[in-house]
């Protein structure tokens, strides 16, 4: 069990692989007492030193590999670092010593929902590549009538800009009006493939959730700009989804078990209306916590029986409470 030694020097967080390739080839790093070259295997147990001070590390295999599911709000965007000062999906991810979080595909400034990173980088290149068809699903707020001809024509496919796209399924799950809900599937990440299918048909996305991702489903509990940490026995469900052999995996904050049971049972029923519901209550949530300052500020604001406004003199003395009756006489 070995691996390159610029890529055990990238992942301790020194430098890039290539600014790693360059140390090396300074012949700054020694392993076992010799002078390392570009290219090099390490194994465990072996002497890595960069400059003479000792380096601790570890092979991949041994790295415990973790996952994360992330509930991204609107108004995130999926970048590191934004030029903007706009807040980014990692702003609120735990920290990982000695590793990095990578991002498992995008989704744009005003898409919500299921969003997975890991400190597998192999894991997440395979989870987005298209030739393993991994599904993503996605809850859709559609402005418009879909008509059985244009679910029929963006089930058999239609043509984008950067080629064809199609549903896998398509499923009407709710809604009043003009606007309705509706689950889709696809097997690729293409920029905004979702919402440029239903544009090719006419249509608009009001809003757009995505809930699933391969195997791993958005918990109806995880509240947005909230993360949870999948189990072993999840991640070994996703790395076998990509042909990958099973490794030392996380235990905590595992998803339930019985929730995969129930959605084999019963996908529709146990995922349609949760992610809704939630989003509702955040909704009602803002506009109530908005129509309470708004009250207050009025109250604040209102005029006396004079018609001046009274306003609390925050740096005065303040009356004291009751009536000053003085002492009593005996």
């Amino acid at each position: 069990m070995s691996e390159k030694l610029q890529k055990v020097l990238a992942r301790v967080g020194l430098g890039s692989r290539r600014y790693m390739e360059e140390v090396i080839a300074a012949g700054r790093v020694s392993v076992n007492g010799q002078v390392a070259q570009v290219g090099e295997r390490i194994e465990p147990g072996d002497e890595l030193r960069i400059d003479g001070r000792k380096v601790q590390f570890q092979i991949e295999d041994e790295i415990r590999r973790r996952v994360l599911i992330y509930y991204k709000p609107e108004g995130e965007i999926c970048s590191r670092n934004d030029p903007e000062n706009r807040p980014t999906v990692f702003d609120n991810l735990p920290p990982i010593a000695n590793d990095r979080w990578v991002m498992v595909g995008r989704l744009d400034i005003n898409s919500t929902g299921l969003l997975l990173f890991t400190n597998d980088g192999e894991l997440a290149n395979r989870l987005m590549h298209p030739s393993n068809e991994i599904e993503r699903e996605y809850a859709v707020r559609v402005m418009g009538e879909v008509t059985p001809q244009l679910r029929q024509n963006m089930l058999q496919g239609v043509t984008l800009d950067d080629g064809p796209a199609k549903f896998e399924s398509f499923a009407e799950i709710g809604g009043d009006g003009i606007n309705r809900w509706y689950q889709v599937v696809v097997k690729e990440g293409r920029n905004r493939e979702v919402r440029r299918i239903f544009e090719s048909q006419g249509l608009k996305v009001s809003r757009l959730l995505r809930t699933r991702y391969g195997t791993v489903i958005l918990p109806r509990e995880l509240r947005t700009g909230r993360w949870i940490e999948l189990d072993k026995q999840d991640i070994d469900n996703l790395t076998k989804s990509v042909e990958l052999k099973p490794r030392q995996g996380t235990g905590l904050f595992g998803m339930a078990k019985r929730r995969n049971e129930r959605m084999q049972e019963k996908p529709m029923a146990a995922r349609r209306g949760g992610y809704l519901r939630q989003q509702r209550r955040d909704t009602e949530a803002t506009q109530g916590g908005n129509q309470q300052q708004e009250h207050q500020r009025e109250r604040r604001d209102r005029d006396d029986h004079t018609g001046q406004r009274e306003r609390r003199n925050e740096h005065g003395l303040r009356k004291p409470f009751g009536i000053n009756k003085g002492f009593k006489k005996f």
